[in-house]
């Protein structure tokens, strides 16, 4: 893998045991892992919660998968990743879901353990209190039915009241702008529309530890893929403060549709993200991460 000289120099302070975080001053490439096993299952990951010491990982397929993971680190990158379990994302009668029905796309998972899993083909949200438990299907608003069949939820997360947030990838209000839909465990709102800018679509989202809320986007081309990351503050349901926090070019990485924004033992804020290869052999899976300024 090639490296910059200011990668090799943060790993140097890690190694250390420096803290770094007050010098990370914008968004710094730390390692992309490419991810291989060889099971016909393997494959389509679209979303991604990182524990909070960075060490394993719970990674949803687009295939109603979920796996638990753990990682191998060398000073900031991944140097292998251990499967630890796997499971259906199965029904709410106990099926294993196949198609559209299945097409899970979004996780966020509770302080307890449990999990919410959001699917595009069938647009809805899902409670899991464990991996392999049946699913309860939170209430379907009419919105819901009327979303794009490939288009709606592949982003979910939820924040440091419980609340969760999903939001369409092609889906947009009359005025054009991005719908953010949350459910306080009553029922859905709207709380706040996103702008959408220069044909990047969502995919992902997240909160940080400070309550900031994320949005990773990809941009398609003939020749690959582009990859951007937005962050705003949230203030009496107005995001505001917008900052772009990377922008690649197309190729830089591989279709990058899962987000965990953490914050590791030295303080620093990390974006971990993995891709979905489509089950296709000119697509990898590879996990990547991002040192990210506070």
């Amino acid at each position: 893998m090639r490296r910059s000289f200011t990668i090799q120099l943060v790993a140097a302070l890690l190694l250390a045991g420096s803290v770094w975080a007050v010098d990370v001053k914008m968004a710094s490439h730390l390692g992309s892992f490419a991810w291989r096993h060889n099971a016909e299952w393997f494959g389509g990951f679209s979303a991604i919660h990182v524990s909070d010491d960075g060490g394993s990982a719970i990674v949803l397929s687009d295939r109603a998968t979920v796996l638990s993971v753990r990682f191998q680190r060398d000073g900031v990158e991944i140097k292998d990743v251990q499967i630890l379990g796997r499971w259906p994302v199965l029904s709410s009668t106990g099926r294993i879901m196949l198609g559209y029905a299945g097409d899970s796309e979004g996780i966020a998972v509770a302080p307890d353990g449990s999990f919410f899993v959001s699917f595009e083909g069938v647009h809805r949200v899902a409670y899991y209190s464990a991996p392999g438990t049946n699913a309860r299907v939170l209430p379907r608003p009419q919105v819901f039915n009327e979303l794009d069949r490939n288009g709606s939820f592949e982003g979910l997360a939820i924040d440091g009241q419980g609340r969760l947030y999903t939001l369409t990838e092609k889906n947009r209000t009359v005025q054009g702008n991005i719908p953010v839909y949350r459910w306080d465990g009553q029922s859905w709102s709207t709380p706040f529309v996103l702008p959408p800018r220069d044909g990047f679509l969502p995919v992902a989202a997240d909160f940080d530890p400070d309550g900031r809320f994320y949005v990773l986007e990809r941009k398609v081309t003939l020749t690959g893929f582009r990859t951007r990351l937005r962050r705003w503050q949230i203030e009496s349901d107005t995001p505001v403060a917008e900052e772009t926090l990377f922008e690649t070019g197309t190729g830089t990485h591989d279709n990058l549709e899962g987000l965990s924004v953490w914050r590791d033992n030295q303080g620093v804020l990390r974006a971990t993200m993995v891709s979905d290869d489509n089950f296709i052999g000119l697509q990898r899976t590879e996990i990547v991460e991002y040192a990210l300024p506070d």
